[in-house]
């Protein structure tokens, strides 16, 4: 893999920004983009990705406690998954090369209305693998799916609540199951059955949760209760950010950074802060220990790309002050003496169509180090929010 600031460059250099043209690579040949994430902000994204490059890694956050991943959670004392399916799904190749009919079958939700009973029926016809989903999948990749699917049927509790529940998710989790609970061994597994065209990582596999610290004084345990939070209806900003080992009672716990993501990071092309929930899918995934000390080691364009069109998360902080706050974060890890240039050397901004908190204040930014990109990143389509394939574009065109 690339390695060193020439390098660095010259990889993302190696594919233009349409991904097509003078001097484009093969998708299988193109840059290894990391990024830091969570929830389905990057979904997009990923899905115009996976066309100029099939080398991205994603670390994902374990921490949701929310909705089905939660119900596993209790269930099974795993990580979350949720965020990582829905990553892996979004990388998965749905050309006919691929395996677009288990895609599919891993996409499908059972209801959320229908009686218990009709819920454990038609789990049943998908592990026997008569269901209308999974009997059209070739017999050998449907029966593995199968295989793993009856493993997590037969682990869950009799009262397991199945309403809403993703078959991917299931799938997953009985992946896990029948590999000794290694979640790695699972995912990687797992995305063979997808042909998923990229990396797909929790950013540890620790089943720990988070803890907000809000400006008013209130501790919030629990990625849901975060999320749900109305700051601006409180007049609370969130001030801070840790872990704790149990959702009930607070009971702080240090993550460390795996060894194995620290390699992911160092063998990076660039490595992105995108857009996202800025404290629970950004900032969460730089809590673990060694995960600011693995930034600043590398040479790599380190790129934030600020949310659009409202992050809940921020009420009350500007675009600088998440900078600052993302900086803070990781060199608290590394030490305050290590430059903020190298923890984060770009920010990608649209001025003409993005909003941020408090304006585009780039003489504080470019005080830090930071070199600016003006880029147009949202489309008539997609506003507010970022388009997908700008928004990709965007990062390939780091470093030209």
């Amino acid at each position: 893999m690339a390695s060193g600031k020439q390098t660095h460059s010259a990889a993302l250099q190696g594919m233009d920004s349409s991904g097509s043209g003078c001097g484009a690579r093969a998708p299988e040949q193109g840059p290894a983009l990391l990024f830091f994430t969570g929830g389905s902000a990057l979904d997009g994204a990923s899905r115009a990705l996976k066309f100029h490059t099939h080398n991205s890694v994603h670390l994902v956050t374990p921490y949701d406690s929310g909705g089905s991943s939660a119900i596993l959670r209790q269930a099974f004392g795993m990580p979350s998954i949720g965020d990582l399916r829905s990553r892996l799904m979004s990388l998965a190749d749905e050309r006919v090369t691929g395996h677009p009919e288990g895609v599919r079958l891993f996409a499908h939700r059972l209801s959320k209305d229908d009686a218990p009973a009709q819920l454990w029926a038609e789990l049943d016809t998908i592990v026997a693998g008569t269901h209308p989903l999974a009997r059209v999948i070739d017999p050998p990749l449907r029966h593995l799916i199968c295989v793993q699917l009856q493993a997590c049927r037969e682990a869950m509790p009799a009262d397991f609540d199945l309403r809403g529940a993703s078959i991917g998710n299931l799938v997953l989790t009985g992946t896990w199951l029948r590999n000794a609970k290694d979640l790695d061994s699972a995912i990687a597994e797992f995305a063979r059955y997808a042909e998923v065209l990229g990396e797909v990582h929790t950013v540890t596999n620790d089943h720990y949760h988070l803890v907000a610290e809000l400006s008013d004084g209130r501790r919030v345990i629990g990625e849901h209760l975060i999320t749900g939070l109305d700051l601006a209806a409180c007049g609370a900003v969130i001030e801070g950010l840790s872990l704790s080992q149990s959702l009930d009672e607070l009971a702080p716990v240090q993550s460390i950074l795996p060894e194995s993501r620290r390699a992911m990071i160092a063998a990076a092309d660039m490595i992105c802060f995108p857009p996202g929930s800025f404290y629970t899918s950004v900032l969460a995934n730089l809590l673990p220990r060694g995960a600011g000390r693995a930034i600043a080691a590398s040479d790599a364009p380190k790129v934030y790309v600020p949310s659009l069109g409202g992050d809940p998360e921020q009420f009350g902080i500007s675009l600088t002050d998440a900078v600052h706050r993302l900086l803070a974060v990781l060199h608290a890890d590394c030490g305050p003496e290590t430059p903020s240039s190298q923890l984060l050397s770009h920010i990608v901004v649209d001025s003409r169509n993005g909003h941020y908190n408090g304006g585009i204040d780039r003489p504080a930014l470019e005080a830090l180090g930071i070199r600016v990109l003006d880029r147009r990143l949202v489309s008539d389509q997609s506003a507010p929010l970022a388009d997908a394939e700008l928004l990709v574009a965007a990062l390939l065109s780091v470093g030209q």
